[in-house]
């Protein structure tokens, strides 16, 4: 708290003209004693008596004329003295009321100091709340300055994946010119084919009649060829009839494992070789018809370190072709035998006991159109 004390000083200005005013009396007084005794003194010296009195005279003028300037002085002193003592209490009327203004303003200077100290406290807390405001705000702003940041960084992202979009679709729109005429021309050689298609459909019925013409020819044949070699071959139950085909036992043909034909397989397939060329001589020559020979094995593994073969398909392939070259040696043409080997992979047993095995071990024959 500010504090102001104010302290009354005592006016000397009054003392000061009294005592001027009763030294100057002092002095006239004592003047004009100075001047009766010189006088005195001079009146009674003979020798000088005249002169001394005209002296005196002249000295008496100029002494009243001091003493009326003197007294025109104290007058004027009486005067200054009067304005002054009036000024005096004038200014000591006002040195009051001023002492009480300034009590009262002494009393108003506690109060707006304490409210003073209220509005710099509040200030306080103001300032403190608006630097959180300026901290916050300078968060934001950073903020604001690294989302702009990425906005400029999208914008450019979006504008380079605009530029490609636009390059992309100039690209798919020359594709899709390029499929267009492709189209077009496709369009024209579908047009070409559907009428080649009408062409060949009509061909391939007529080579289709053909065929089952053909099949029905060969199909005449196939009872009397399998009736042959049923009566060529006897009742052997190691010959199985099977639809349009007959099956003949491995086992009478080779040994285990062995494409090398046995002597009674040989004089079997002499046998049939006979039944196939009295069919030559009968199936006309406009009818292209063939004797499949399909090899067939069991599910056994070759044993490894087997010479001559690798697997079931290979073993089931030379026996095919042992057959079929047995059967051209005793007199059948080549081109009527087509040999093939199928290994293990068409069983007509799903069985693993010595008889399902031993009937898939097996050699088909089958009359057909080529």
């Amino acid at each position: 708290m500010l504090n102001i004390r104010f302290r009354e000083k005592t006016n000397t200005w009054p003392a000061f003209v009294d005592l001027f005013s009763n030294l100057v009396i002092i002095l006239i007084f004592l003047l004009i004693v100075f001047v009766f005794l010189w006088t005195t003194t001079s009146v009674f010296n003979k020798n000088s008596g005249a002169k001394t009195v005209a002296d005196l005279k002249k000295v008496n003028e100029e002494q009243a004329q001091k003493i009326s300037q003197m007294t025109a002085d104290e007058e004027e002193a009486k005067r200054l003295l009067i304005l002054a003592r009036a000024e005096l209490e004038n200014l000591e009327n006002n040195n009051a009321i001023l002492t009480n203004e300034l009590q009262e303003v002494d009393l108003s200077v506690d109060e707006l100091i304490t409210a003073y100290e209220e509005k710099v406290s509040e200030l306080q807390t103001q300032g403190l709340d608006l630097q959180k405001q300026v901290a916050e705000l300078t968060t934001q702003l950073n903020q604001a300055t690294l989302d702009k940041q990425r906005a400029t960084e999208l914008e450019q992202e979006r504008r380079d994946l605009q530029a490609q979009m636009d390059e992309q679709r100039v690209a798919l729109s020359e594709q899709l010119s390029k499929l267009q005429a492709a189209l077009d021309a496709a369009e024209e050689k579908a047009h070409e084919k559907d009428i080649q298609y009408v062409e060949m459909s009509t061909r391939l019925n007529k080579a289709l009649a053909d065929k089952v013409a053909e099949l029905n020819s060969v199909a005449q044949y196939q009872s009397n060829f399998y009736k042959a070699i049923k009566t060529a071959l006897g009742d052997e139950n190691y010959i199985q009839p099977d639809g349009d085909r007959f099956i003949v036992s491995s086992d009478i043909l080779f040994s285990s494992g062995s494409y090398t034909l046995s002597p009674e397989g040989k004089n079997q397939l002499r046998l049939i070789a006979n039944v196939i060329k009295n069919l030559e001589n009968q199936i006309p020559t406009d009818i292209d018809w063939i004797i499949r020979v399909d090899g067939h094995t069991d599910k056994k593994q070759v044993v490894p370190g087997t010479k001559g073969y690798k697997n079931n398909m290979e073993l089931s392939l030379l026996r095919a072709n042992a057959v079929a070259n047995e059967l051209a040696k005793n007199g059948v043409s080549k081109r009527r035998l087509v040999p093939s080997g199928f290994g293990d992979l068409h069983p007509v047993e799903l069985g693993t006991d010595a008889t399902s095995l031993q009937k898939n071990r097996r050699i088909e024959l089958q009359l057909t159109n080529r």
